[in-house]
């Protein structure tokens, strides 16, 4: 049987690589819902939801809006705001919890949309914190050469499971998508250079019935709807999940005030104001987008990446933080030099 042999010396001559970021895009339906609009239908206000949650109005999708129309959406802006073509992509990764079928993953369809015959496509699911996961797992990829170019996209469309009967949860969520493309590139010196420099991801499922979707192929056979401890999930989301951040910053031998943005998940501003003072990060650092695009999911972090790299806010050198906590509970963390 034959061996497969390493040279050791070639390996050190490999350039260690780096995924960075080279083009971000986004897709958000057409259908804007206000707070006065929902107030129509629930017992709500446009005040009580402001005052809880710093949402004012939030995308909703309709029926030819799917998962994999919005990313497919997302996904083509990011390539042209790269400016490569779908015979550069040899990776796609979709975070999301509300994919098109049970199978085959939304992530094929956006494959299959944008033309891309190559490499693998697949879904990730991690709820809200999908779209750091992702980031996470295909900086695997390029790093050890497994792939050159990913597009790691994170779509929802929240609004087909929520329980719009419950005012607690149904104004807290929008429908939308948002990509990135992450390029394999050699890696420049310590946390100057560009790309991901580091991440970290937990879960702990002990926490299931804090938020949770009560149905499912396997168990009801039927999609179910959205649950949510709120109080619950607010006192773990701003005591708990600041770990991976610090350990984030610790495997870069950066700190929170090396940061120029920190790019949360867009659940709650109170949450997000919250996990910032208590990490030390200035609040004109924070990136927001919740007021306009509601709990995206995993689409929330990529959507408002895009809208803060198409303002002129998140520039080339730039420091970049994305955060997020989702079911489960999972969390997560990744540092990103722009």
């Amino acid at each position: 049987m034959a061996t497969l042999r390493t040279d050791p010396e070639q390996s050190r001559r490999a350039p260690k690589l780096r995924s960075v970021v080279v083009g971000t895009g986004s897709s958000l339906p057409a259908r804007v819902v206000t707070n006065a609009a929902l107030a129509e239908r629930v017992d709500t206000s446009d005040e009580w939801i402001v005052q809880r949650t710093g949402i004012r109005q939030r995308h909703i999708a309709d029926e030819s809006e799917t998962t994999s129309v919005l990313g497919t959406q997302a996904a083509r802006a990011a390539l042209q705001d790269a400016g490569l073509t779908a015979d550069d992509i040899d990776l796609v990764i979709c975070a999301t919890s509300t994919p098109d079928h049970t199978f085959p993953s939304t992530a094929t369809q956006i494959q299959a949309g944008l033309g891309i015959h190559q490499g693998a496509a697949f879904d990730l699911q991690a709820v809200c914190a999908g779209f750091v996961f992702a980031v996470s797992t295909a900086d695997k990829f390029l790093t050890t050469g497994a792939a050159r170019r990913a597009l790691v996209v994170g779509a929802e469309t929240f609004s087909r499971i929520v329980d719009w009967e419950d005012r607690t949860t149904c104004v807290l969520f929008g429908d939308g998508a948002g990509a990135i493309v992450l390029e394999a590139q050699e890696a420049q010196e310590a946390a100057e250079g560009r790309g991901v420099l580091s991440t970290s991801l937990r879960s702990d499922g002990r926490h299931r019935e804090k938020l949770y979707v009560d149905g499912g192929p396997g168990s009801t056979g039927t999609t179910g709807r959205l649950r949510m401890e709120g109080r619950d999930v607010f006192r773990f989301a701003v005591g708990q999940v600041t770990d991976v951040i610090v350990e984030a910053f610790e495997q870069a031998g950066t700190t929170a005030e090396d940061l120029d943005w920190f790019v949360p998940h867009q659940a709650n501003r109170r949450i997000i104001e919250a996990s910032a003072d208590k990490l030390g990060i200035a609040r004109d650092k924070i990136v927001l987008t919740v007021d306009r695009h509601g709990n995206t999911s995993a689409a929330s972090i990529p959507l408002a990446l895009d809208v803060a790299r198409r303002d002129g806010r998140i520039q080339a050198g730039d420091l970049v933080m994305i955060e997020a906590i989702g079911g489960g509970f999972s969390w997560g963390a990744a540092l990103i030099r722009w």
